[in-house]
């Protein structure tokens, strides 16, 4: 049935499989460094839930720029230090709750880190226990600096021994491809046409419509071959 089909283009049942058994181990063993860590402090956490939805993006869609290291890092982290200043800036609960999810989209997209996760980082230092509100920016660092850094680390890992690229390097055209037709800032004017955001690099998608246009020249060869036999025959 259509409804169970991924829903990623390009995914497969067996990278789906690779990507269960990363996140086993990717999380197991961040709460296993973690847990062997000098305690953290009351009440606060080994490893924080945001980081269950890191691990879905570094495993599952590691060349996806939202799940490049920096923006895993820098985006937990980021939005962490805005949620721990909303809370301590703002009075209202559901304000300083809406405040520091907005805010720490703003900070991740300035600084290049955009990562959704982020967003539940930073409502997770506003809505957090006791403890989290006692360890102020302090929460930023450990856990969540530290457990973003094992979770990216060991996706690094994990990634090269199953043969894939983590971080994530922008495939190259296939040689012999003319690509002259279409160019970088051909797409450029195109995504700007569409007002959308994709969640794939433009170097990955320039590659992609350099494949596409050479399967399509070799869809087309043996076609014009054969018109070209009817007219000599004629």
């Amino acid at each position: 049935m259509r409804f169970f089909q991924p829903l990623l283009a390009g995914a497969t049942l067996s990278g789906r499989l690779i990507a269960c058994i990363g996140a086993v181990i990717g999380i197991a063993l961040t709460i296993i460094v973690c847990g062997g860590l000098p305690p953290l402090g009351p009440d606060l956490p080994i490893i924080v839930a945001p980081l269950g939805a890191s691990a879905v993006l570094v495993f599952a869609v590691p060349a996806s720029p939202l799940a490049q290291p920096w923006s895993v890092v820098g985006g937990n982290v980021l939005s962490t230090l805005v949620g721990v200043a909303m809370f301590q800036a703002i009075p209202s609960l559901p304000l300083a709750a809406g405040c520091a999810v907005g805010g720490a989209i703003l900070v991740m997209s300035l600084c290049r880190c955009l990562h959704p996760p982020g967003g539940a980082a930073a409502l997770t230092a506003v809505i957090g226990s006791q403890g989290i509100h006692a360890a102020g920016f302090a929460f930023a660092f450990a856990p969540v600096a530290i457990n973003s850094i094992a979770l990216v680390a060991l996706g690094m890992f994990f990634h090269r021994a199953t043969g894939r690229s983590y971080p994530h390097e922008p495939a190259v055209a296939p040689p012999g491809t003319d690509t002259s037709r279409i160019r970088p800032e051909d797409v450029d004017a195109a995504l700007a046409d569409m007002h959308e955001s994709f969640d794939i690099a433009r170097e990955d998608l320039d590659t992609l419509l350099a494949h596409a246009e050479r399967h399509a020249r070799a869809r087309a060869a043996p076609v014009a071959s054969g018109r070209l036999r009817i007219l000599r025959r004629r």
